[in-house]
């Protein structure tokens, strides 16, 4: 399970490395400019820890992944996604996963976000393109949904929150300080966090059978 689970990050981090100048741009509109050179930069360096170690649990994994992201990553998204992963380590199964343990995966990583970042959906950061995924995992779980449902539910609402941050006025960030310039604008954060939930639910399907 390990093993499926360091596949799955070895792709986010490709994900995120090959949308370094896309993440760049988004975040030269609104804010410092940096935010794909530093996600990219940090990503590489989880790609070598994840690699170059073997790790008994998930856990392990994902708190290795999280000191890397928290250390090499600048700007207020490492320690945003260090925490997030961080709560992750702690509720990660080593079994398969499921829609409730990915709704417990979810979840945790909006409330190290919320923890860290004091920010609630609506304020044009990563959490609109998470919460609604989290959201439509609840819902799936309630519906009865095949994880095969809920994983595409759950990209499908990750997009659309990543989208609906373009008319948001930013309330938090370096983006906050440019008022109503900020709106027409996809938030970068939510960008790179959908690219994330994007391509931990490709990968899962492809676990399907």
């Amino acid at each position: 399970m390990t093993e499926k689970s360091k596949e799955i990050l070895d792709k986010i981090a490709d994900v995120i490395i090959e949308n370094k100048k896309h993440l760049t741009k988004l975040d030269s509109a609104i804010g410092d400019g940096d935010h794909g050179i530093n996600m990219a930069r940090g990503f590489k360096e989880v790609k070598e820890k994840i690699n170059g170690n073997n790790f008994e649990t998930n856990q392990e994994l994902l708190k290795s992944v999280a000191m890397t992201l928290i250390s090499t990553v600048g700007g207020a998204s490492g320690p945003l996604y260090g925490t997030a992963f961080l709560y992750i380590s702690k509720v990660i199964p080593d079994a398969d996963f499921t829609v409730d343990s990915l709704i417990e995966i979810g979840q945790s990583a909006v409330d190290g976000i919320q923890k860290r970042g004091k920010a609630e959906q609506g304020e044009k950061t990563m959490l609109d393109a998470i919460i609604p995924a989290v959201d439509a995992l609840k819902e799936s779980k309630e519906n009865g949904d095949d994880l095969e449902e809920a994983l595409q539910k759950c990209k499908a609402k990750a997009e659309e929150g990543m989208k609906a941050t373009i008319p948001m006025q930013a309330t938090k960030g370096r983006a906050s300080y440019l008022g109503e310039r900020s709106i027409g604008h996809q938030d970068p954060g939510a960008t790179s966090s959908y690219l994330m939930i994007k391509t931990v639910v490709d990968e899962l399907y492809k676990y399907k059978d």
